[in-house]
């Protein structure tokens, strides 16, 4: 039976201090396939990809190269576009909810996509095949690159609720995206830390 997603409350120990290393990042103003900022920096929790695997029974190492894993992202009420609908390329997604006035608001969407009605994409070109398409690649560009900017081509099909301190492990095959942007700077706002896992070989 595969496991698809796992919710861990109270993930830190201390998320206080976390967040207020969060806080202290540089978030220089960026484009990309989300709406806000990411950090110039990273940070380091020890253990987490140890801990990780222990969660979804698999040996986990962050991706290669980094890109987003272990940085942080805050996104404002102010940014002017929705996220996309998307996957990640990553054998697990992770997202750390830091934002105190965010509890059951703005967590991460997931989406059908009406024209398909596929929920997630191929993990294999072999499984796409057997799904009637040529390669993943082809469900992609049919999905994601044609539609992704074009909510009304997908169905919410389920929300995970941000709350302050909340782990969201997810496979990142499935179609999804953040909520929207709240408050005004990174004190208010709606502040993540990303983790990216792939298989430990």
């Amino acid at each position: 039976m595969p496991l698809s997603f796992l919710v861990v409350d109270d993930f830190l120990d201390n998320p206080d201090a976390f967040r207020a290393q969060a806080l202290n990042l540089d978030y220089p103003e960026q484009e990309g396939p989300y709406p806000g900022r990411n950090s110039v920096q990273r940070l380091d929790l020890p253990g987490l990809s140890q801990y990780a695997s222990q969660l979804v029974g698999e040996p986990l190492k962050p991706v290669e190269p980094l890109d987003s894993h272990g940085k942080c992202r805050v996104a404002l009420k102010t940014d002017p576009r929705r996220g996309q609908v998307h996957v990640d390329p990553s054998q697990w997604s992770g997202i750390l909810y830091l934002s105190k006035n965010g509890d059951g608001v703005s967590g991460t969407d997931f989406f059908r996509h009406k024209a398909t009605g596929l929920e997630r994409s191929p993990i294999t070109d072999a499984e796409a095949v057997s799904m009637g398409y040529s390669s993943r690649d082809a469900v992609l560009n049919q999905t994601i690159e044609k539609d992704g900017n074009k909510r009304a081509a997908w169905e919410k099909t389920m929300e995970i609720p941000m709350r302050y301190n909340r782990l969201l492990l997810l496979r990142p095959w499935f179609f999804h995206t953040s909520g929207p942007g709240f408050g005004r700077s990174v004190d208010d706002g709606r502040l993540i830390y990303l983790m990216f896992f792939t298989l430990a070989q």
